[in-house]
């Protein structure tokens, strides 16, 4: 009789953290301990007279982080084009941004590279990224992602177009018109439209208000498209996730609709008080999994929150020496060609 199959794998290298390595999972803790900082200083800043208004993604390092590191970055269709909201600084640093640009956008002044000082924190607008300016009205991302889609669908490249919202928003028709456009059979899009689902909207509970039993079930509408739903605040299963589900798109040209559920650890914005709320913490998460391993120990955690409080200490000094814009600069960049003589503006260009 032949024998039985048995697995090649150890139960040590079957370990998805053990196979996303040292190396890659102690750079993810790095940006996820960064991307948590930050926020947290931008709170402070907006509660301390420092910026007008915060909102942003406390909670969702752990997937966040995992999807910047996999972005196929650049600019043009040959790059992955990236239809964000205002809960995706951790996306945005774990491509390459740095955290001082967004104290400058909370404090508004001048030298902002996202808006120049006009926008409101956590709308990034960065060309070099394919990062499509955010906008503040609630989930018209996934409607502007359609464009970016079809582009590429035409274009002979594996990028794609990737967007990303909550779970409240997910009732609007934006959503769901991203959802009938990527999958027309005249033209399939390549895009992972992604919803992270931290329960609530605004002060409303999820379960209120959704009769699906998963936002990714969506997908059972078209024939064929996969739906995943996660649990985002673990770090290898949103990287595996993730990696699954742009690989599809990549090679396939099609849509992917993937929910990863993560904590909300400050409440909705400044608004709402911004307070700590006892949730899931993804970053504890990760670090009981280091350690546990025995891939790290506490005192190399330490470190990194050590330095990158630092850093973000040096980086607040200076922005707060930084000049506000001027007012006449309210008109840059508002038209390509300059401003109409319909709109006598002294010192506008």
């Amino acid at each position: 009789m032949p024998s039985a199959k048995t697995s090649s794998e150890s139960p040590q290298a079957a370990d998805p953290y053990r196979k996303l390595g040292a190396a890659k999972l102690f750079k993810i803790h790095e940006l996820m301990v960064r991307a948590r900082l930050l926020e947290e200083r931008l709170i402070k800043m907006s509660k301390g007279g420092d910026g007008f208004f915060w909102i942003g993604g406390p909670g969702e390092e752990a997937f966040n982080v995992s999807l910047g590191l996999q972005v196929k970055k650049g600019r043009g269709v040959d790059h992955d084009f990236l239809h964000l909201h205002y809960r995706s600084s951790a996306i945005v640093l774990a491509m390459g941004a740095q955290p001082i640009d967004s104290l400058r956008q909370m404090r508004s002044v001048a030298t902002d590279p996202y808006s120049k000082g006009r926008s409101f924190v956590n709308h990034y607008a960065i060309a070099e990224f394919n990062i499509v300016p955010v906008s503040p009205t609630i989930e018209t991302q996934y409607s502007t992602a359609i464009g970016t889609g079809i582009a590429q669908a035409r274009a002979k490249t594996d990028a794609v177009t990737i967007v990303n919202g909550g779970d409240a928003g997910t009732a609007e028709g934006d959503f769901h018109s991203c959802l009938v456009w990527a999958n027309r059979p005249v033209l399939p899009l390549p895009i992972l439209i992604i919803v992270v689902n931290n329960g609530w909207g605004i002060s409303t509970k999820g379960e209120t208000q959704h009769g699906e039993r998963n936002i990714s079930d969506w997908a059972k509408v078209f024939p064929g498209m996969p739906g995943k739903t996660i649990n985002g605040n673990d770090v290898a299963e949103s990287w595996g996730a993730l990696e699954e589900a742009l690989a599809y798109v990549r090679k396939n040209r099609k849509p992917y609709l993937l929910e990863a559920r993560c904590s909300r650890l400050y409440g909705h914005s400044s608004s709402s008080g911004a307070n700590r709320i006892p949730e899931a913490d993804s970053i504890e998460i990760l670090e009981s999994a280091m350690t546990s391993r025995g891939i790290a120990a506490p005192s190399d955690f330490a470190k990194v929150w050590e330095r990158e409080a630092r850093a973000l200490d040096e980086a607040h000094q200076q922005v707060k020496s930084e000049p506000f814009p001027e007012g006449d600069s309210a008109w840059q960049d508002v038209f390509a060609d300059g401003l109409p003589p319909s709109y006598p503006v002294k010192g506008g260009s």
